[in-house]
């Protein structure tokens, strides 16, 4: 049984046309005429064509499909997986794209309007735009996002990166602290938790004592954060928190005693 070339450009979803040039250019000769001449194609014809199709789809050139189907030793197996680890990279790329794409849409959403060079050189690898969405059902329509939302969006490639050497600044002493054997409630330490507070009321949003306390609390119970500080020296993020907390204990008992 063989099917007519009307009948297999409807099946394919290819027009006449093209099955006509694949046959004069030698990439898909049908396997069979009819008594007047009329091309058939037959089942082996079919499955070369699907191969094409497939190829043409992942962007080789006709002479390249040719060269390649015409290859010896190779079979429909051999096309199918190689194909399908074609599309499988394919997939990666475009989600790669897609996640690329999302992260530019928000950053353009929060009005951070950096180059992609300049990001760069401010973030590095990482991006902030991955925590928007958690970081809006946390603390979304509260008054310290809303103030840090428009302070963020307000800020130049310079601003970040003043930002930045501020914080490398601040973590660089804590981790000369905690190796000198400080404790975290001692009084120079305490003061340097209460920089930390400070950076964040001055490039986020105002930072209370209760505040701060909480994101010492996230720094320890939220692997994420603890991995990040923990970048700088191993335990970093718990000597942090406990800074804090005595910083906070310390701010209550000053106020007591006034």
């Amino acid at each position: 049984m063989s099917l007519s070339v009307g009948q297999v450009a409807r099946l394919a979803g290819v027009t006449v046309r093209t099955l006509h040039h694949y046959d004069e250019i030698g990439l898909l000769c049908p396997g069979e005429r009819s008594g007047a001449g009329y091309r058939r194609y037959t089942d082996a014809d079919l499955e070369r064509l699907q191969q094409v199709l497939w190829y043409r789809e992942l962007g080789f050139p006709l002479e390249e499909i040719a060269a390649i189907l015409d290859e010896p030793g190779t079979d429909a197996l051999t096309h199918l997986r190689r194909q399908h680890e074609l599309l499988r990279r394919r997939m990666d790329r475009l989600g790669d794209m897609v996640a690329a794409v999302e992260r530019a849409m928000e950053a353009r959403i929060n009005n951070i309007t950096l180059t992609p060079q300049e990001r760069f050189e401010v973030f590095g690898d990482f991006t902030p735009e991955d925590y928007d969405e958690e970081v809006e059902q946390r603390w979304g329509g509260t008054a310290e996002f809303e103030q840090s939302r428009r302070r963020v969006a307000s800020y130049t490639k310079d601003d970040w990166l003043l930002l930045r050497q501020e914080a490398e600044q601040l973590n660089g002493e804590l981790v000369e602290a905690m190796r000198a054997g400080l404790e975290p409630g001692s009084d120079p330490v305490v003061e340097l938790a209460e920089r930390h507070r400070a950076h964040i009321s001055r490039w986020f949003y105002d930072c209370s004592s209760d505040m701060h306390q909480c994101l010492g609390r996230l720094y320890v119970e939220d692997e994420r954060f603890t991995q990040a500080i923990d970048a700088a020296a191993p335990g970093l993020a718990a000597y942090l928190a406990k800074a804090i907390n005595a910083a906070v204990t310390s701010s209550g008992r000053s106020s007591g005693g006034r």
